[in-house]
């Protein structure tokens, strides 16, 4: 099974800073015009065909009222289409994604092979045309499908963008678009085409083309390294695939030949390839749709891929927890008592709270590599689906700065992020007369906040450490940029904290 996340790759991007001209157009099937909600008449001047083109604004002003998005063909030999839209000023990065999710659906409904771009004086020029592209390329991007009669792919075969007279970051697009790709491809497919076995080769397989090093930690090797918590998840799986993938990403030599010596990131994903909720069993409401349990471990493979497609200068590992959560008649009971890797003894309280246990022993493992920082990304609570909706996703961590900077990022990235408090109070809820630590509780009251009280015990307080429970890893028509009801949350927010808001440099600071 060949992964198409490459898509994006195939298809040129241009930038010119002046608008369009009529030797453009007639090799432009399809244009979109973003205009400043206050466009004046003038505007109409430069641009080829602007006769016509007022004539029409006029006519459709005068219709309808107002300014409002309208169509029309150019009265071309191609006859080129033309979207024009008009753009309040100081939308928020959120507001211009989602405008543009909108933008490219109208355009690529009509299969054109190339799209123009043009971003007009007095709108958030650059920005206009960013979001466009990574909306016109997401929704190229090719899905999972198994209809008898497939959709055809998107033939967009060109980009151009028009008006900015700054350069566009096309190879930063191009990543986040194939790392988002990636994740929402392997989030898509079906539980029995993604087992952790399947899941495994798929990984390793690009790791043989990124030049990753590859290490799997498998159930007899996490029984040696005592990793309690994650064989407990994994001990009623009739096939014995489950484990830990570690994929590990170094930057290129410097041309003395020397490796950088720059802090390491280190993500964790949980990959729960289907979660039946064991011994307490999911209702067929509550299971439908768990093949999807996976997509934090796509998220930080999808994350990893971007990072290495950018050559950053800095070494990442990336550890995807490979399991499913079966029922049968070695499955893990409420009342057990298993102990993790760090020593830390666990009461079992509800079979289905199984994410929390496989990150533990991955965070705890993580950690022994001593990265100056820890991001985890797991679909792991419906509380916090319940707090916050599938519009933002919930952040959490050891360090307040920290939790500022993502939440920055999430608004400059349009993938929004909430933080919630880790008080050590909430502890209190967790204790157990029998363990260390109770897994969760029976009771649904901020169980999200729990959740990561108790991942916390698995991570030195010497590491900073963000977990990223994704409430938004599927929302209904698409969100942002996104077309898809899978959104592959937390590539682009990972990619903006890191590359723009010095992330990982602010978690190397030494913390009190």
């Amino acid at each position: 099974m060949s992964i198409p996340y490459r898509h994006a790759e195939k298809i040129p991007l241009n930038q010119q800073a002046k608008p369009p001209v009529e030797r453009d157009l007639a090799h432009c099937d399809a244009l979109l015009l973003i205009l400043p909600e206050n466009a004046g008449k003038g505007l109409w001047q430069t641009f080829p065909h602007g006769e016509f083109l007022a004539q029409r604004a006029r006519q459709r002003r005068a219709a309808m009222g107002s300014h409002l998005d309208w169509d029309t063909e150019l009265p071309n030999p191609r006859g080129t289409r033309v979207r024009v839209v008009y753009v309040k000023p100081g939308l928020s990065t959120f507001d211009q994604l989602s405008a543009a999710r909108g933008w490219a659906k109208q355009l690529l409904d009509g299969k054109p092979l190339r799209v123009g771009v043009y971003a007009a004086p007095g709108t958030a020029t650059s920005a206009l045309l960013e979001a466009a592209v990574l909306a016109l390329l997401a929704a190229s991007c090719p899905l999972p499908s198994r209809k008898s009669t497939a959709e055809p792919l998107c033939p967009l075969t060109r980009i151009d963008c028009y008006g900015a007279t700054e350069p566009l970051n096309f190879e930063r697009l191009r990543a986040q678009v194939q790392g988002n790709h990636l994740a929402r491809w392997l989030t898509q497919l079906p539980g029995n085409e993604l087992r952790p076995g399947d899941y495994r080769q798929l990984a390793s397989a690009l790791a043989k083309r990124h030049g990753w090093q590859v290490e799997f930690l498998n159930r007899a090797t996490l029984a040696r390294r005592k990793a309690g918590a994650f064989l407990a998840v994994t001990q009623a799986s009739h096939v014995d695939d489950g484990g830990l993938l570690r994929l590990s990403y170094r930057p290129p030599r410097s041309k003395s030949g020397s490796r950088s010596t720059k802090p390491k990131l280190a993500l964790v994903g949980k990959g729960i390839c289907f979660d039946t909720g064991g011994v307490n069993l999911k209702s067929a409401k509550s299971m439908h749709g768990m093949h999807e349990d996976m997509e934090g471990s796509a998220v930080a493979l999808g994350t990893l891929l971007a990072l290495s497609l950018l050559k950053v200068d800095f070494a990442v590992d990336c550890w995807l927890a490979l399991a499913e959560n079966h029922i049968g008649p070695q499955a893990y009971k409420p009342n057990d008592v298993v102990t993790a890797c760090n020593g830390t003894s666990i009461e079992i309280v509800h079979t289905d709270a199984e994410g929390r246990m496989v990150l533990a022993d991955a965070l705890a493992l993580a950690a022994r590599e001593n990265p100056a920082l820890i991001i985890d990304y797991a679909t792991l609570t419906g509380a916090c689906v319940y707090a916050l909706s599938t519009r933002y996703s919930g952040v959490f961590g050891n360090r307040d700065d920290l939790l500022a900077t993502l939440t920055a990022a999430g608004k400059h990235s349009g993938e929004r992020v909430w933080p919630f408090p880790m008080d050590a109070d909430f502890d209190d809820a967790l204790k157990s007369d029998s363990a260390d630590i109770k897994q969760c509780t029976l009771d649904s009251e901020a169980d999200h906040i729990l959740a990561a009280r108790f991942l916390n015990r698995f991570v030195p307080p010497d590491i900073a450490w963000l977990h990223v429970d994704l409430s938004a890893g599927n929302h209904k028509g698409g969100l942002a940029h996104i077309p898809s009801d899978v959104t592959g949350f937390g590539v682009g927010l990972t990619l903006t904290a890191l590359l723009e808001h010095d992330l990982l440099k602010a978690a190397s600071i030494p913390h009190d």
